[in-house]
């Protein structure tokens, strides 16, 4: 059986460590796969529950840190190449930046047959200056050519890759959807939505919204406080809001609500009375987005969003930007409602819509589920991916005889 190294930057809540977990244990037997992972950050959370819950124990590179540092990158990158020249894999797939640098030199100075990397996001625009992202993009181009298929996981990331960025020709892209495992977002639902509403003490016509994911700036949520401003201000309908996750942005974010009047209170406070809530990390997303009524997403630049996969799965009503590969995983108008990044008016209306009209969240409930289950299951993702892995080998084979 063809064994794969896939190397991921590190395991911390979030679609790439999804996407390579679910690929570590749905392409076993056909595919023999060790997970390497790198250390995280202090802010960042851990997955390691979903490791352990699929039954996967990942080996560790603590110097694979998302950070560029010469000594650690060096001592990761010869760490890498002993793992390869022990296991012997037949591909090295990586995913993300860091692990997609250091996995793919390791793999090519150690002449194994397929390099494979998936782009999960990309950092091309809105993370850093000019400078460090030309940089950047000199390095993937390069990082290309060492490639024997590179994986996007939205048409419309192809596009940018291939096209706004030139990180190599579009024939060298396959685009492969996430899977994912959406059982935990259907069952049960009723009993996880009064679980979650209970411990918030909301009542059955509050209208619950929530943003989820890391507190850091590219997730933009000074945009979600003002869209919430605008909602409190201008409806009678009860309204609770929810921050879920945590970062480096969480007090510059809680400044925000201050600046803007909106009052809040932490996970930590006995009492919820207020109309935000900041409830830092939890594992129980299944049950969070039971309770919520609108799930909300203000970034400038995205991936694959899980949480708004996830989110249709659960049969809630989405308002979002429109940016990355979101156009690719809800249905605008009928799952989602979009704006720009630079449209601060158009979002709020949106959400100010969504919570005013409870036969519109019901319509959008009800699109979703049969969309995100018939694209972004986990038995497509591994028959797409096990497809693309036979096509390769098939492929190196061939040359080498």
């Amino acid at each position: 059986m063809p064994r794969v190294l896939r190397i991921l930057n590190r395991l911390i809540i979030g679609g790439p460590s999804k996407n390579a977990v679910y690929l570590t244990r749905y392409m076993q037997p056909d595919f023999d796969t060790m997970l390497v992972i790198g250390g995280k950050e202090d802010h960042e959370q851990d997955a390691d529950f979903l490791a352990m819950a699929n039954n996967i124990e990942p080996t560790c590179i603590s110097e694979m840190k998302r950070s560029i540092s010469p000594y650690n990158d060096w001592a990761a990158y010869n760490k890498l190449k002993k793992l390869i020249k022990e296991f012997k894999p037949d591909i090295v797939h990586t995913h993300a930046a860091k692990s997609g640098a250091l996995g793919r030199l390791a793999a090519k100075h150690s002449n194994v047959p397929v390099i494979v990397h998936t782009f999960h996001g990309h950092i091309f625009h809105s993370y850093f200056n000019s400078l460090k992202t030309n940089f950047f993009i000199r390095s993937e181009r390069y990082l290309a050519g060492l490639s024997d298929a590179i994986v996007a996981i939205s048409d419309v990331q192809k596009k940018e890759l291939s096209g706004d960025f030139r990180i190599a020709a579009p024939d060298k892209f396959q685009v492969i959807p996430l899977g994912l495992d959406l059982d935990n977002f259907i069952v049960n639902q009723n009993e996880k939505r009064h679980q979650f509403r209970t411990e918030f003490d909301l009542d059955d016509d509050t209208v619950a919204i929530g943003i989820i994911g890391r507190l850091v700036p590219i997730k933009n949520h000074y945009l979600f406080l003002k869209g919430l401003k605008y909602v409190l201000d201008n409806t009678s309908v009860k309204v609770k809001a929810f921050i879920v996750g945590d970062g480096e942005s969480r007090a510059a974010i809680q400044q925000m609500a201050n600046s803007l009047g909106i009052k809040y209170t932490k996970h930590t406070d006995p009492v919820h009375p207020d109309p935000l809530i900041f409830t830092s990390w939890r594992t129980d997303v299944d049950t969070i987005f039971a309770g919520l009524d609108i799930i909300a997403l203000t970034s400038l630049n995205e991936g694959t969003p899980v949480s708004l996969i996830e989110a249709q799965a659960a049969g809630k009503p989405i308002v979002s930007t429109r940016v990355g590969g979101i156009a690719d995983v809800v249905l605008e108008n009928k799952t989602a409602l979009l704006s720009e990044i630079t449209d601060e008016k158009t979002f709020s209306d949106n959400l100010l819509m969504l919570v005013n009209d409870p036969l519109l969240r019901r319509k959008f409930s009800n699109a979703g589920k049969d969309y995100v289950i018939s694209k972004f299951s986990y038995h497509r993702l591994v028959n797409d991916m096990s497809g693309l892995y036979h096509d390769l080998l098939d492929k190196k084979n061939h040359r080498i005889k």
